[in-house]
């Protein structure tokens, strides 16, 4: 062999050893629920009608989409189905979702999100199994995993198997925080009673709400390997999917526990900037004043500095607010929930006329109780009021660690 040719050959040869070595460095630490079912756990589906509970979330960690991956594999995919925001994640929040054909497949995409919340039988026509894989934020106030419990109901009313295909806490799974839902405030962004902060994966939660709150699905939860639930997202080693509008990383799932239960209190949050949920604050509020407040409460893993924004949309489209930026430095050390009563007690503190409660009924929906809007307006303390969940949010605690996969 010439000598030209040998060393391009070991050239070569030397170049694919470095791109396979970095391949194998920057493989994700953890191997998804959807990463293993394709892998393999289908087979035990062959030959049943599958209806995928999905959207822009539901990719693999290859960045395949799981529904192309099942049609590729010719299983037979008879309906997908999408949550609030739609199959692409891009209708904002709360706006009604139409069903329609997806062009790439050409299959049926129903609406959980329109005119019906649970799988009907018309759109059940074929299916056997439900699979879900939607990437959920850790939050009780989001309408994914409402999603995902009343599917549950529905297939245990069409005598269906329900699989989870399972993902990781953003946030991580060692914290719980937060007023546990009150039956009383039961809505679809907040269903059952778990606290705001419920500190569980996907399947974890699949199994609680399955057999502690009674939906008595047939269930099979698909888990990950390699995850390890004191992990925040960061260390998955896992590409981040915009959950929805507001949710554009990875980083906004932590500010979004604590100042998306906030705004219905008159407090703006950021929604309508580039870094939503980052921002505590109203119109001609006294931002330094608020931060000195909020530093003497020495809060963990964060601090406060005064800021202004100006949000491209709603109320306050083109005007500039000032208050204070969360700067997050220590996720795992953080208390969002903690966090937000501090803020809405430290602003009634400081400017009680910023706390505007237009709808009462808005405010205890979002925390699942009415015990926070009673306490603020009573001038009760941030460590009373949190001093007041205690007790269910430790019984919650006791319950949920038979759920726990991890």
């Amino acid at each position: 062999m010439p000598m030209r040719r040998r060393a391009f050959l070991a050239s070569a040869a030397a170049a694919a050893a470095t791109v396979a070595t970095a391949r194998a460095q920057f493989k994700p630490a953890v191997t998804l629920g959807d990463d293993i079912f394709v892998e393999g756990e289908w087979r035990a589906l062959a030959g049943r009608g599958i209806g995928v509970i999905t959207n822009q979330t539901g990719f693999t960690s290859e960045s395949r989409s799981l529904v192309d991956a099942l049609v590729d594999k010719h299983i037979a995919v008879k309906a997908i189905f999408a949550p609030e925001h739609g199959f692409r994640g891009n209708r904002p929040a709360g706006e009604y979702v139409a069903s329609y054909s997806d062009p790439a497949s050409g299959l049926p995409v129903y609406s959980l999100y329109g005119p019906t919340r649970h799988p009907n039988a018309e759109m059940l026509r074929g299916v056997d199994v439900l699979v879900f894989d939607i990437q959920d934020v850790g939050s009780r106030a989001y309408t994914y995993i409402s999603t995902m419990a009343y599917a549950m109901q529905s297939a245990k009313e069409h005598g269906l198997a329900f699989w989870v295909l399972d993902r990781p806490n953003p946030v991580g799974g060692t914290l719980v925080e937060g007023p546990v839902l009150d039956p009383a405030f039961s809505s679809f962004i907040g269903l059952y009673p778990i606290p705001m902060r419920h500190g569980m994966t996907i399947g974890e939660l699949a199994k609680l709400f399955n057999d502690a709150f009674g939906i008595g699905a047939d269930l099979h939860v698909v888990p990950m390997r390699g995850y390890d639930r004191s992990m925040i997202w960061s260390e998955t080693g896992l590409n981040w999917i915009r959950t929805s509008p507001n949710i554009p990383t990875w980083q906004t799932t932590f500010p979004y526990l604590c100042t998306g239960l906030i705004d219905n209190a008159g407090i703006n949050n950021g929604v309508g900037t580039n870094t939503p949920f980052f921002y505590a604050g109203a119109y001609g509020l006294d931002g330094a004043a608020l931060a000195n407040r909020l530093a003497q409460a020495h809060l963990p893993g964060v601090a406060f500095a005064a800021a202004s924004w100006s949000p491209s949309r709603g109320f306050w489209a083109g005007k500039t607010l000032s208050g204070v930026r969360l700067e997050i430095a220590d996720p795992k050390a953080f208390l969002a929930v903690r966090s937000a009563v501090e803020i809405l007690c430290a602003v009634r503190e400081i400017a009680p006329k910023y706390i505007e409660i237009k709808e009462a009924a808005a405010l205890d929906r979002d925390w699942g109780t009415d015990t926070l809007r009673r306490k603020l307006i009573d001038g009760i303390g941030a460590q009373d009021i949190l001093a007041s969940w205690v007790p269910r949010l430790s019984a919650f605690e006791r319950l949920r660690v038979k759920y726990l996969l991890y």
